[in-house]
């Protein structure tokens, strides 16, 4: 998709945003793996991203984050989606441009904890009841394990953003 036409800058977000709303959706009635459901569903942006740009991405997430407000059962899920999953491939695609790992890695750490915090503040209870004992007694332990975990998603995510490009992308333009 050398040449973009305006109605394909609209079109593929939509799309985007609506598969990521069902997968939103979905992670509210299934019993177990919500967070996972949700961190599928942060791929979708991402998607947008690559595709069309930056500024779809935002469309993509906005979108979602209305439309799941307003129709998905657990807000829980909506907030994860909102404040962490579903935001952070714009902010991902905004630090990588920097080029200085280190620097990167900083911020990423940075936007993670404060979304992570926004989460806790807001949902406390939720989030500690779906942990395991030994993290949620110490709240410095849960922060760490959560970094770790975080850093692990990132990796994971740049190598599905890698496919997205080499496999999926080239099939669908």
């Amino acid at each position: 998709m050398r040449r973009k036409s305006a109605a394909v800058k609209v079109a593929y977000p939509a799309v985007l945003s609506a598969l990521a709303l069902v997968l939103v959706y979905i992670s509210a009635v299934v019993p177990t793996g919500n967070w996972g459901v949700v961190a599928l569903a942060g791929l979708l942006p991402a998607a947008a991203v690559v595709s069309v740009g930056l500024k779809a991405g935002f469309m993509c997430w906005a979108a979602v984050v209305i439309i799941a407000f307003l129709l998905v059962p657990d807000k829980f899920c909506v907030l994860l989606f909102g404040v962490l999953f579903g935001l952070y491939p714009m902010v991902k695609s905004l630090v990588e441009r920097l080029r200085e790992k280190p620097l990167e890695y900083l911020l990423k750490l940075a936007f993670f904890n404060a979304a992570f915090t926004v989460i806790c503040l807001i949902m406390f209870a939720a989030v500690t009841a779906s942990l395991p004992p030994a993290l949620s007694g110490s709240l410095w332990v849960l922060y760490l394990a959560a970094n770790v975990v975080f850093l692990l998603y990132d990796y994971g995510f740049s190598r599905l953003i890698a496919v997205y490009i080499s496999r999926v992308q080239r099939a669908v333009h």
